[in-house]
């Protein structure tokens, strides 16, 4: 099983995303188990202020360290130690490979960040790693935990079907998929390759590894 904790001033945006289908199935079969906490829970003033002007100037604001540190130890001391996530536009862009590696975790601390930024105190004390959907910006750390927790709880045995639903797709073996289809078998004038209607699983296994070759030759040479 795959605990994943949420430290996040949005709940709803990561149980809206995760709150359905696949990950949601899994979930309720017991291979996953997903818990967010709410930052401001954990504040110590009345106001519940999260987050505060950066030193040195500059523009918006930065999250503070204290409400994220208790909010931290709170999951660690009720859930137990896990590998701290922090989502950030600064941290190592998230690949399959990634995927891969932080399923065998057994759990994992997301940390959403929002504002200008995390008090770079907090990122020394709890974040063990840093990582990115890519080199751009959004407006916090949701979204892209909830990516991240997507891609990552789909490999855990048991949420899929079986383990051949993601081993064929792109990007598991440095390749990406090859083309599919579906009935009908012609649709708008276009028919569907005949080596698929042959029944001939050696001849259809080797048009799947080169249709597979050509497709990453042309969209992602970079991973050939």
């Amino acid at each position: 099983m795959l605990e994943m904790d949420f430290i996040t001033l949005f709940p709803n945006m990561i149980e809206a995303a995760l709150g359905e289908s696949v990950i949601a199935h899994g979930a309720r079969r017991g291979h996953l188990r997903v818990r967010t906490h709410q930052i401001r829970d954990f504040t110590q003033n009345r106001q519940k202020q999260v987050d505060d002007y950066p030193y040195g100037g500059g523009q918006g604001m930065i999250m503070m360290a204290d409400p994220l540190y208790r909010c931290h130890r709170h999951v660690t001391e009720t859930h137990g130690p896990g590998r701290t996530i922090l989502l950030s536009p600064q941290g190592r862009v998230f690949r399959q490979t990634e995927a891969r590696r932080l399923a065998a975790l057994g759990h994992l601390i997301f940390v959403c960040g929002r504002y200008e930024g995390v008090d770079e105190r907090l990122i020394e004390a709890c974040v063990d790693e840093e990582l990115s959907l890519g080199d751009f910006v959004l407006t916090g750390g949701e979204i892209a935990a909830a990516a991240v927790a997507d891609a990552v709880g789909r490999l855990i045995p048991g949420v899929l079907a079986d383990e051949t639903c993601f081993e064929d797709e792109s990007h598991w073996n440095g390749l990406l998929e090859y083309p599919q289809y579906t009935r009908p078998e012609v649709w708008n004038g276009l028919r569907v390759p005949e080596v698929l209607l042959s029944g001939h699983h050696e001849h259809i296994a080797a048009w799947r590894r080169e249709q597979s070759r050509n497709r990453t030759r042309e969209r992602r040479p970079d991973l050939l």
